[in-house]
């Protein structure tokens, strides 16, 4: 048996009476087909029926005749889906189920047979382990029956790993499974009307399981679960643990303006932060990601925690620096840079044993707070080309995403990357290929098995064009151009009026880096496709000028190593007037600076447009337009470049590697004349 009652006393003879009283009442009720699916209703006849319970054992006519009265209905109501609310109204009818002997945390009374303190302990951490190892409801309950004695706190953890299983969105698999299920009905039947004994512990988890689980928060077990809660909560007598669970149900229950919430955010402050350990820290920042912090709220209680935990990174764990990472993106925590420096340095030692999702979370917090580490590179070098052609299409995407982020160039990834993409991709989504593919043009890299890498993404893009959303589809192509692989096969419907009104309409209109990329896209056929016979981009897309705010398919100069180089050209050439600065060409380029000469090779002045015969496109680069950790020029300073040769320009590069190592102005004077004009002599003025 799975539970106690106060029985009422059998041997009083007004008992039978009554008793007859109320089976002669239940049968007329049966009789006139008496049907409810309230849920007072189904309560009221629980209670009958435990009022006739003792007579199981006195009467072989009576109760037979209460019983099948009792059992007609609620037996088959066991839950009710509540469509409006998306719940599952749990009826909780005695169930008649062999699950054994269920240890609560109080005096169980002499129905129950308690294992001692040692045993228990013993049986719990074997339950715990062989409970992680299911993976269906059935074989939970297959566990359960096997037994002969459970803790509360393994029936809860119970209750909560059917609800990791049985979850899905905003429903349950299957539910009729699960919630018609005996030892499913035993559980929660105990849970109910045991509540006041259960452990903490036992009692929250219980908690979160059935609002996982959509349990009907109106119904008895949710109540009674609900109102020991509170209980306890004014007692004071719950651990950061049981109050962070507690948290989470409300939050799902009710939303972060829970009264009840509130005061166990409060009783949550009043603990002594030194007193947490590494895994009550993180599930406090957890309970905050969940919402609890959503809008600025506790933030000084944020404060605190990002203080005392900077502190305590090296000790942490590697799920802890996961779930703070992962905390601190959420909540916006920016001004706790040093916290998150920390707990990626510290991360740096558990990228070999990293899952997937774990991976994906630490480098979703280095792009949102903008930092990039040297280490963790490196051991994403060591061990990414290993799992690459296992890994989750999420995770590689993320890595790709991060090093074009962070403008790192990594031959070893982007080889393996490129590699797992030619055999994996098929099962990719669209954006998936994007963020992988996207990388290669941006950081300018071409990989070993470049043939077969393009022939793939030729593929991929006959075969499911159409499933790529317009902007997605012209950021891959646009990276295709940078590193001179033309997708001329596709450009003809990247320029038909019915692509251009999606492009338009999947936004708030066009922007004018769309628009850049267009025209780059155009230009690009024009000049290094001659045999594209495709349509033009209409002239109306076309943009006069690369130079965008924010992003750019073109960067502008830095201001302080073009200061430096204008001062040594202005000596190199005599006066400041013989080259102009930041000069937009009639092919929307901006040259950092421009020398024009005659025919004869003598330098003009920037006034003069007549009889000039070379024009000197200067391109002072500085390190934004490399790659992070190499000096590998950006394929959009590249195409650049490379057109400009093609409009006729003499392109000379000055790189800030180069630049940067020279001591004074003579040097500096020397440096430019051998760059500008390496085939002739330099007269002093």
């Amino acid at each position: 048996m799975l539970g106690t009652c106060d029985y009422p006393d059998s041997s009083n003879p007004f008992f039978f009476q009554q008793v007859i009283e109320v089976a002669m009442a239940l049968n007329l009720l049966r009789v006139f087909h008496f049907v409810s699916t309230e849920l007072q209703t189904y309560s009221f006849l629980r209670t009958i029926k435990w009022q006739l319970y003792p007579l199981n054992s006195l009467s072989k006519i009576l109760y037979p005749q209460c019983s099948r009265t009792l059992s007609t209905e609620p037996r088959k109501a066991w839950h009710q889906w509540v469509p409006n609310k998306g719940y599952h109204n749990v009826v909780r009818d005695q169930p008649c189920c062999n699950l054994g002997t269920v240890c609560l945390h109080g005096d169980a009374g002499e129905n129950f047979k308690l294992d001692c303190k040692q045993h228990a302990s013993s049986n719990e951490q074997n339950f715990l382990k062989d409970l992680n190892s299911c993976k269906t409801v059935k074989h939970i309950f297959k566990l359960l029956n096997s037994l002969t004695s459970i803790t509360d706190t393994m029936a809860a953890s119970a209750l909560l790993k059917m609800s990791q299983i049985e979850r899905d969105g905003d429903g349950l698999k299957n539910p009729a499974v699960l919630l018609e299920n005996e030892v499913f009905k035993a559980l929660c039947f105990q849970f109910e009307h045991e509540s006041s004994r259960l452990s903490t512990t036992g009692l929250v988890t219980a908690l979160y399981a059935c609002v996982q689980l959509y349990v009907d928060p109106q119904s008895t077990l949710m109540v009674q679960l609900l109102s020991e809660c509170r209980v306890r909560l004014n007692k004071g007598q719950m651990v950061i643990a049981d109050l962070c669970l507690l948290g989470k149900a409300l939050l799902d229950l009710e939303g972060p303006g829970c009264q009840m919430l509130k005061q166990m955010m409060e009783e949550i402050q009043t603990q002594k932060m030194d007193d947490w350990t590494s895994e009550e820290i993180a599930m406090v920042y957890n309970l905050l990601e969940a919402g609890v912090g959503e809008g600025g709220n506790y933030q000084q209680l944020l404060n605190k925690m990002n203080t005392h935990t900077f502190h305590l990174a090296s000790r942490l764990g590697r799920k802890a620096k996961n779930d703070i990472l992962n905390a601190m993106v959420v909540l916006k925590q920016t001004r706790a840079i040093p916290l998150v420096i920390n707990l990626c340095k510290h991360s740096v030692r558990h990228v070999p044993h990293f899952s997937d999702q774990e991976l994906v979370v630490v480098l979703n917090a280095l792009m949102y707070f903008g930092h990039s580490d040297r280490f963790f590179t490196d051991a994403l070098e060591r061990n990414v080309p290993k799992k690459a052609f296992v890994m989750q299409p999420e995770a590689i995407s993320k890595v790709m995403q991060y090093c074009s982020q962070r403008r790192i160039l990594s031959p070893p990834i982007f080889d393996a990357v490129a590699e797992s993409f030619v055999y994996n991709s098929d099962n990719f989504t669209t954006k998936e290929i994007a963020l992988q593919i996207i990388p290669f043009g941006k950081l300018n890299y071409l990989p070993p098995n470049a043939g077969q890498l393009f022939r793939k993404i030729e593929n991929l893009l006959r075969r499911r064009f159409s499933q790529f959303q317009p902007r997605t589809l012209l950021n891959l192509l646009h990276s295709c151009i940078l590193i001179e692989r033309f997708p001329v096969n596709f450009v003809a419907k990247i320029f038909s009026p019915y692509f251009l009104q999606q492009l338009e309409a999947e936004g708030t209109g066009f922007d004018k880096f769309v628009l850049a990329q267009l025209t780059q896209l155009f230009m690009t056929m024009k000049l290094e496709c001659r045999t594209y016979e495709g349509p033009n981009l209409p002239p109306k897309y076309r943009v006069k000028s690369f130079l965008t705010s924010g992003r750019s398919v073109e960067s502008l100069v830095d201001e302080h190593l073009y200061n430096k180089v204008k001062n040594a050209l202005t000596d190199l050439l005599g006066a400041r007037n013989y080259f102009a600065s930041r000069v937009l060409t009639p092919y929307g380029y901006t040259l950092d600076a421009e020398i024009k000469l005659d025919e004869e090779g003598y330098v003009l002045p920037t006034s003069q447009r007549e009889e000039v015969f070379r024009r000197i496109a200067l391109c002072i680069d500085d390190q934004r337009r490399f790659s992070a950790n190499s000096h590998n020029l950006l394929g959009k300073e590249t195409i650049k470049q490379r057109q400009l040769r093609l409009l006729g320009y003499d392109v000379v590069q000055i790189p800030f590697y180069e630049f940067d190592r020279l001591q004074n102005r003579e040097e500096m004077v020397a440096y430019l004349h051998k760059k500008i004009f390496p085939y002739s002599y330099r007269l002093a003025w």
